[in-house]
């Protein structure tokens, strides 16, 4: 189909409807995500000559693909969900503040350090969930606390939740895992020391900022350092995880020294008399499994073979629409049944659950509340995740997808789009409230568009994910989480500085792309 301004318009009206129904509207994800679902379809079979037979391929596709990101969704937050019940996420978090009494230290351990952990691990919204009410019994005020709580994680999103989004961009692009990570782990990198600047900035102003400034370089060093060797390994799934656990053990250190500790004693949160004496080694046993499992299942040859010897995927023909529009013959996702991260994630989740069994530590009814708790919070970000991969894939078949990336490519020159490209993955997860749903919406565009204008391909992927790993934390969603948990009513004064603070890092990750294009 010619390009023009009423068939471009029309190949946009998909993502114009998800904005006008989620931020017009308020609708949530799985909702606006069904009803652009059913547009989307209707467009494509009467406007972009899209037959019923590709229509069920590609929707056939889109299942495959959402599966491979499911199979970590629910296993991700089934580890934490073991793990808070028994106490062990609360205990971590009361640990850090006792370490010292520096406020602006506090900030930094508990929300730029201990929520990028909690993102590494889970995700979600779990980071402002659990850090924003330490915060506040820290003697934070409500909002420095949930600002700090979503600015602080911004930078672990992409590879967090054993990588997650990443594993979205792959899918959707098809591109191999070390063909994307250095630009994205690079760009994330850049992003941390502007996450960790902006908490020390909210805890303790210019003065904070300026007296903790070797910290945030010194700390943001090591975790962008550990992030990029990890995934430029082959071990993008502990990218956010190995990083932030490196970031915790030199903050801690350096929370000793005594320039950092403070020098009045400071309300720390208030510990459950049922977990205070508990070992930090036991709170910190389900992710220590976590972290050597996926160790040993990466890097021993021969256990890797094993769990991948039993993969799931199926053939599709070529599709063809009736403008002309060719989808090559080609194989679906590949998900390795025994080794792929949902998997690792479930066997660390069935050991941790037995650690904190024999320890004592749940109390009757602990596993139905943990599986009631873990389908709560999978199920309504696994329906929009379903209809957005839906929609997605049927602008790629159709070619919505491409005549997008070529009025793109036509309005904005190589020379601008890498500065345009951050925002873009950014608005896509403000809208849908997840870089995996911003991944889905926008990456096949990005990389057709960087391959018109022949810019770098990974590095536009890269700069996609890294926007959209800040942008997330700005959607309304995680700020009404983190609102509800420390009792703060009407939203809107929050909404307008996480949107302030949040765009700072996705600045510098925009000016980032451009100097490097």
């Amino acid at each position: 189909m010619p390009l023009t301004l009423f068939t471009w318009l029309l190949a946009l009206s998909p993502i114009l409807l998800i904005l006008l129904l989620m931020l017009g509207f308020k609708w949530g994800g799985s909702k606006a995500g069904a009803l652009s679902w059913l547009a989307t379809l209707l467009i494509a079979a009467l406007f972009f000559g899209a037959g019923p037979r590709l229509l069920a391929y590609s929707q056939v596709k889109g299942i495959l693909l959402t599966l491979d990101v499911l199979y970590i969704i629910w296993t991700a937050l089934l580890l934490f969900h073991i793990a808070d019940e028994a106490g062990a996420v609360r205990l971590i978090g009361g640990l850090l503040p006792r370490l010292t009494a520096d406020r602006v230290m506090q900030g930094l351990l508990l929300g730029w350090l201990f929520a990028s952990f909690l993102q590494g691990m889970g995700g979600f919204g779990v980071p402002v969930a659990v850090a924003a009410p330490l915060l506040v019994g820290l003697g934070f005020t409500p909002v420095q606390a949930v600002l700090m709580a979503c600015i602080g994680h911004g930078w672990a999103v992409n590879f967090g939740s054993l990588a997650t989004s990443f594993q979205t961009l792959m899918a959707v692009t098809g591109l191999p895992g070390p063909l994307l990570a250095p630009d994205s782990a690079l760009l994330l990198g850049i992003a941390a020391y502007g996450s960790g600047a902006i908490v020390a900035f909210i805890s303790g102003g210019w003065r904070g900022l300026l007296r903790s400034l070797p910290v945030v370089l010194v700390l943001g060093s090591i975790m962008a350092g550990v992030q990029y060797w990890l995934v430029t390994h082959g071990l993008w799934t502990l990218g956010a995880t190995g990083a932030a656990m490196a970031g915790l053990l030199v903050g801690v250190l350096t929370a000793r020294l005594p320039f950092y500790r403070g020098q009045a004693p400071s309300a720390a949160p208030q510990t459950p008399t049922s977990t205070a004496n508990r070992p930090a080694w036991i709170a910190f046993s389900a992710y220590a499994v976590l972290v050597i499992l996926a160790f040993a299942v990466n890097l021993i040859a021969p256990l890797n073979t094993l769990l991948n010897r039993i993969e799931f995927t199926l053939q599709f023909p070529a599709l063809q629409t009736a403008y002309g529009w060719v989808t090559p013959a080609e194989s679906g996702r590949r998900i390795s049944l025994f080794g792929h991260p949902g998997a690792i994630l479930l066997y660390s989740s069935l050991i941790a659950y037995a650690i904190y069994a024999k320890a004592g530590y749940y109390t009757p009814g602990a596993a139905r509340r943990i599986l009631q708790k873990t389908a709560r919070g999978a199920v309504n970000s696994s329906l929009g995740i379903v209809a957005m991969v839906g929609m997605a894939v049927i602008m790629s078949h159709s070619g919505m997808t491409n005549l997008l990336a070529q009025g793109l490519s036509q309005s904005f020159g190589p020379a601008v789009y890498p500065l345009l490209s951050p925002f873009l993955g950014a608005l896509g997860a403000f809208i849908t409230g997840s870089n995996n749903n911003a991944n889905v919406l926008f990456a096949a565009l990005q990389q057709r568009t960087a391959e018109l204008l022949g810019l770098d391909v990974p590095l536009i992927l890269g700069a996609q994910t890294a926007g959209g790993s800040l942008g997330s934390i700005m959607a309304p969603a995680k700020v009404i989480v983190g609102c509800s948990t420390v009792g703060i009513r009407n939203e809107s004064e929050v909404m307008g500085k996480v949107l302030l603070y949040g765009l700072l890092p996705i600045v510098m990750v925009a000016l980032a792309a451009w100097g490097l294009s």
